[in-house]
Parts: C-alpha cells; structure tokens; sequence
C-alpha cells in the first residue's frame, strides 16, 4: 500500500440541473490541487431527486461519458453516485471511473424508505471492492451507513490480513436535522472495521428544501477525524498514509473474534 491523496469535493449540487452540475462539479474538480481520488456527492447531477424518469440517464448518456472524460482529464480516479436508468427500473449508481477509461459501479443497496427511495430506485445487491495504489476500497452510498452487517470488513475469510478493505467510503444527501447520526455512524464503522473511513456530503438546501451541512470527513481507524469541514462548500485534499493502519491491525486485531454470519441477498 502506498500513500493515498484523496479530495473531498463537497459541493452545493444545483437543482434538476444536470449540465449546470457537469460545469460546477468539473470547476471544483480542476481547481483542486492534483489527487489520486476525488470524492463527490450522493446524485451530485441531479440532487435527492422524487422525479427519477425525468432526471435519469443511462450508462450510455451524456454524463457517464463526461464523468470518464473528467478522470481522464485530471488524471485520477472520481467517485459519487448518479441516477441511473437500465429498461424500467432506475437506480442511485455510485460510479467508480478511472483516469485509464475503466468503469466500475455499485448500485445502493438501502433504500430510504422514509423518503420513499424503495418505491422509485431498485435497489443493489452485490457489493463493490476497488483497487487503488494498493488500497482496497469499498464505495458506498448514503443510507447504507446504517447497516453494520452489510459493511462488516473481515466477510472473505481468504482476503489478505483477514480484512477485506482497507477503507470504506459513503458519498450522500444527509440532511442537516440528521447530522449527528452521520457524524457517529462515520466514526463508529471505522472503529469496528478497523478501517479508514470518508464520507462526502452535499451542502446547500435542495429543491425539497430540505438543508444540508455538510460534515464530510476522513476517519482514522481508531475513529479521529483527520479533517472534518463545516457546512460550506469546500474542496479539500489530505494524503492518507497506511502505516499507522496496518500498525493497528497488528495490535489490536479484533476482527480476529468478530461473529460469522451470512446475508439473505
């Protein structure tokens, strides 16, 4: 493993306004100091959207291609989640786009009920793990962050150190009356997974007024911040360095006594 730059673009996401989101999200990107991985917002092109027919694309459309052609551009790896339509069903699709042209994606597995998500997305079933400069991620998105069981590092008994990932991220739309659970749960699945953990909000009030603060953070595997921004829009890089990781693995190995279980998918 090598050491990891990471920015955290946190953004006030237009709208319903796609191609205003294409140039806002695309000015933060190049404006940033150079990054191995840039982390965006939950549906950074379209808000938390109820209309997903009219504010869906597909794989194909206009900004996959755009997303691509950016990582491309700054020569590094983007991340955030879009919504994606495939025949008749639609879903809220973190995307994974490499500066080679490589596409990887996972589709949000919990659906927020209490705004009606599981009514108008389909939901995921498989995780993703990626690789990056050694590093073993697992990209997520929003509510997820609830489901400890979904999120259990150590799961592939044949995985390396008998951890699976070594850092586990959440791109979201957290509002801001629930920040102090978004805080917790951040800090609390980096201590159990004996992981770093990111997790990149949106700031602003979208179209269903609904406000946002922010919060975005990078967690060390003992639950410290090693930066966490306030409420507006920030574009901010900090380098990673495994060592102080794996140092804690090694004395604390904790997943060693973790339960065994399995998931009804």
């Amino acid at each position: 493993m090598q050491t990891l730059t990471v920015t955290l673009v946190q953004g006030a996401t237009r709208w319903h306004d796609a191609p205003g989101n294409r140039d806002y999200y695309g000015q933060l990107v190049r404006g940033a100091a150079p990054s191995d991985l840039f982390v965006l917002p939950e549906t950074f092109l379209s808000g938390f959207t109820n209309d997903t027919l009219a504010n869906a694309e597909t794989m194909d459309g206009e900004s996959v291609a755009w997303l691509r052609a950016l990582a491309a551009e700054v020569d590094a790896t983007i991340t955030g989640s879009l919504v994606i339509r495939e025949g008749d069903t639609v879903f809220n699709r973190l995307m994974w786009a490499s500066p080679n042209g490589d596409l990887a994606y996972y589709d949000k597995r919990h659906l927020f009920r209490m705004a009606g998500e599981h009514t108008r997305y389909g939901g995921g079933r498989e995780r993703l793990i990626v690789e990056l400069k050694g590093w073993r991620i697992l990209p997520q998105v929003c509510y997820d962050l609830r489901f400890p069981v979904w999120l259990r590092n150590g799961r592939d008994e044949a995985a390396a150190g008998g951890m699976d990932y070594d850092l586990a991220l959440f791109v979201a739309n957290w509002p801001s009356p629930r920040r102090q659970p978004w805080r917790t749960l951040l800090r609390a699945r980096a201590i159990e997974n004996l992981a770093y953990v990111i997790g990149v909000n949106r700031v602003g009030t979208d179209g269903n007024n609904h406000p946002y603060s922010g919060d975005s953070v990078i967690v060390d595997p003992v639950g410290e911040p090693l930066v966490e921004l306030g409420a507006l829009e920030q574009v901010v890089t900090v380098t990673i360095d495994p060592a102080p990781l794996l140092a804690h693995r090694e004395r604390f190995p904790a997943w060693m006594d973790a339960d065994r279980f399995s998931i009804d998918l």
